[in-house]
């Protein structure tokens, strides 16, 4: 992107976003955990030639805000909250809502709490939040007992920051999305750096501990059953922390219009296969977009 990011005030903290294109459809991405609005640097000029793209950072998250914990609650209630009003007073219409990983969980959030602000919804690799207190019992015993032991443990300062230290490093970031990309040649030097970046913010560290040490709120399985509004999910076949087969269990749902497996690519669709994703989004949108089609 060529224009520099823009500065949303909400409730007095300072929100990044990218905006391209005009007029209507309006759509909003939303980035998973650790990532930024950059991370939709190859979708976001593309919708924006036929529609209004915005990207924005969560509140704890790239360019955004880093409150203390102690000041706002890191949950998906509250990053739902922060893309409704949003909508309200940036967007002024309503809109359709794209996420990556827990992206897609705050995406079907607003959309189940603020439904009139949200015209549709697609996720790309849901997160499953398998770390979650109602899911213990679906993981191995060793990481059952493991997961509240580190929880724990990462809400003492002296070992919380030490772990986030040792985790913001490049090679870590390297090594870890080698892992979730099944495409290694898209693990560029831009990537890393674009990852890399946030983490050296004063309250990074801070909202790390506390998004690794929430296992409670809403799950995929809760959300996708309710949805008010037409629902397309996308999934990368390859994806190691997000089992494919465990996401096609929500293709059948009658609230889930569609659900496309993307051949051959990992956790991060919108970045690994942007020229999968990219037409697939396209049309879904233009598709249920009246101004176009009537």
């Amino acid at each position: 992107m060529n224009t520099l990011p823009q500065t949303w005030q909400w409730q007095g903290y300072n929100i990044c976003y990218q905006q391209c294109g005009t007029g209507e459809p309006a759509v909003i991405l939303i980035h998973g955990f650790g990532a930024s609005w950059g991370h939709w640097r190859k979708t976001l000029p593309v919708l924006g030639q036929t529609m209004r793209v915005y990207a924005i950072d969560l509140i704890g998250f790239g360019a955004s805000a880093k409150p203390h914990p102690s000041q706002l609650d890191y949950t998906f209630e509250t990053w739902a909250q922060q893309i409704a009003d949003f909508c309200q007073e940036i967007v002024q219409t309503p809109v359709f809502l794209i996420g990556n990983s827990i992206g897609c969980i705050v995406a079907m959030q607003t959309a189940v709490t603020y439904p009139d602000w949200v015209r549709g919804v697609a996720t790309l690799n849901c997160s499953l939040r398998m770390l979650h207190e109602r899911k213990r019992q679906e993981i191995p015993w060793y990481q059952r007992l493991s997961t509240p032991i580190l929880q724990n443990l990462l809400r003492q300062p002296w070992f919380g920051y030490r772990f986030f230290g040792l985790m913001a490093r490049p090679n870590f970031v390297r090594q870890a999305l080698l892992q979730a990309y099944h495409r290694p040649e898209a693990v560029t030097e831009e990537l890393v750096n674009l990852l890399m970046k946030p983490a050296a913010d004063e309250g990074a560290a801070d909202v790390f501990i506390a998004f690794t040490t929430y296992s409670q709120g809403p799950l995929p399985e809760d959300l996708y059953p309710i949805m008010p509004c037409p629902t397309l999910i996308l999934w990368g076949t390859e994806d190691p922390w997000e089992k494919f087969e465990w996401g096609q269990k929500f293709a059948d749902l009658p609230t889930v219009e569609k659900f496309i497996p993307l051949p051959g690519v990992g956790h991060c669709p919108q970045d690994e296969a942007p020229e999968l994703v990219n037409p697939l989004l396209q049309e879904w949108i233009l598709s249920h977009s009246p101004i176009l089609t009537s």
